[in-house]
This record gives structure tokens, C-alpha cells and sequence, in this order.
């Protein structure tokens, strides 16, 4: 390896801290790659070598995970990742022409980074947000809605290093080795920044506000044995009240008719006497 003693140092204390959280130190090794792309910008030679020694691993079973999962970069990545949703719904409304716009605008194809270092211009399949479609990540932060104007927008916003807000979460944009700690699950600061939905994620709930109402009015659940019963709801409890009345009047005209039955099984006893006499 060749990292700075520094940085080996700093390293190696944040990945014991990562390790602590697992029962077993070789299911640390998703964070820890997180943490190296944090420091070298991808998952770069001693970053397989630090992990697998750490982990006690081989550079094998190290370098096997970090080609299966997209999210770990095999060649210097840019400081932002623009990732353009191609999958059905967003192509259709537009995410192939922004993908195609941004791919024409830096001069680079799928899964390349600009000259300069800023941009790796990638297209994703689903980015899990079909209600705003199409959509665009930067650094796996939501733009929601997006146009190819929209897109270029961005982008230039972001070399000028103006602050860019995403549509959700954070209130601006921070870079992919900032992105990629806090992915190792070191905190940042910013996870209650923005909002969490938007007002078509919600728009189902809204819908269903109605029946859920209704749900809650429901009678309460038999208590457990020795519990006591939560009451039901005044318009359950009067339900209640009318099948007991029900009840009762079915229970009086079953008593009335076998009252009748048995009178007229003694009238037929009497007649029958009469008749053997």
C-alpha cells in the first residue's frame, strides 16, 4: 500500500470503528469500501489491499465484491456522478434526450468522467422515483422532473461552484467522497435537511386517508386474557347495541313460537284422550 502514514492512521481508526458494528469483521466490507473510495475517489489498488488486510480477506474476494455493486468506482471517478434514469417510464418521458444532451454537452459516454475531474456521466436502471420521472441523481441526490435544459443547467451551476439544491434531502449537492463516508455510515450532519417526500409520493396516503379513518373507527380487538378492553368507538358501540337488540328479538319470537308449538301438541293430546274414551 501506499497511503501516507497520515492517512493510513486515519484510515485504519475509521475502519475499527466500522468494524465494531458487526458481529464479524468481514461483513464490514461494504462500508469499508465506501470509506476507501472517501479518501482515493474509487476503489483504487490499496484500497483492495487495505480491506483485505483488515478484514482478513484475500485481494480476491475483495476485488469480487467491488466489481459486482455499481456503487464502487473501478477508475477515478468525477467529483459528481451524473446518473440519468433510463428504465421504461423515465425514457419514455425524456430520460433518453437528457442522457443523450449531457453525454453531447461534456463530450463523454456512459460511464466516462470529463478531462477536468468534475463529471462521470452514467445511466442508471431505476432510480426509484417513477412519480417525478424522469429523474437525474447527482451523487445519488434526486432532481426530480428533469428537462435536457434542466440537466445542463445543473451541470453548470455545479462548475461554477454555485451551491445546487436537490428536489429531496439535503440542501445542496456535496461530493462523491463526502457522499461515499457518509455512505460508510459516518454522519454528516445533513440527514434532516429538506424535505423526505414529495407531494406525489404522498398522493396515494391521501387517498387512502379515507378508508384509514374508517379503519381506526373499527371495534377494538379482544384484550388479551386479565387486560382490560380498550372501549369501541361511540358509533361501533351503538352497532353493538342494535345486534343485541336483534338478538334478543330473535331469542323472544324463537320462545313465542315454541310456546305455541307446545300448546298445540297438549290441544292434540286432549283430543286424542277424548277420541279412545
Amino acid at each position: 500500500m501506499t497511503y501516507a502514514p497520515t492517512t493510513l492512521e486515519a484510515l485504519t481508526a475509521d475502519a475499527a470503528a466500522v468494524m465494531a458494528r458487526y458481529p464479524s469483521p468481514r461483513s464490514a466490507l461494504l462500508p469499508l469500501l465506501h470509506l476507501t473510495q472517501s479518501v482515493d475517489g474509487y476503489v483504487s489498488p490499496d484500497a483492495i489491499a487495505f480491506c483485505a488486510e483488515t478484514l482478513g480477506l484475500t485481494a480476491a474476494e475483495v476485488s469480487a465484491v467491488a466489481t459486482f455493486y455499481t456503487q464502487f468506482k473501478r477508475q477515478p471517478n468525477g467529483r459528481y456522478t451524473l446518473g440519468v434514469c433510463v428504465t421504461s417510464l423515465c425514457a419514455i418521458m425524456g430520460g433518453d434526450a437528457i442522457f443523450e444532451r449531457l453525454s453531447e454537452y461534456l463530450a463523454v459516454g456512459n460511464d466516462q468522467t470529463t478531462a477536468d475531474g468534475l463529471f462521470t456521466l452514467e445511466k442508471i436502471e431505476c432510480n426509484a422515483a417513477c412519480d417525478y420521472a424522469p429523474v437525474m441523481m447527482v451523487n445519488w441526490e434526486f432532481f426530480d422532473n428533469q428537462t435536457p435544459a434542466s440537466a445542463v443547467q445543473v451541470v453548470d451551476d455545479l462548475r461554477a461552484g454555485r451551491p445546487v439544491r436537490p428536489s429531496r434531502g439535503p440542501d445542496q449537492v456535496h461530493t462523491f467522497k463526502e457522499v461515499s463516508r457518509v455512505l460508510a455510515g459516518f454522519e454528516d450532519g445533513h440527514a434532516d435537511e429538506g424535505p423526505p417526500a414529495g407531494a406525489s409520493s404522498l398522493a396515494g396516503l391521501r387517498l387512502a386517508a379515507p378508508g384509514l379513518a374508517a379503519e381506526e373507527a373499527a371495534p377494538a380487538e379482544p384484550a388479551p386474557d386479565g387486560a382490560p378492553a380498550e372501549p369501541a368507538p361511540e358509533g361501533a358501540r351503538a352497532a353493538d347495541a342494535d345486534d343485541d337488540q336483534g338478538d334478543q328479538n330473535d331469542h323472544g319470537d324463537q320462545k313465542d313460537q315454541g310456546d305455541q308449538n307446545d300448546q298445540g301438541d297438549q290441544t292434540a293430546s286432549g283430543k286424542d284422550g277424548g277420541e279412545a274414551k
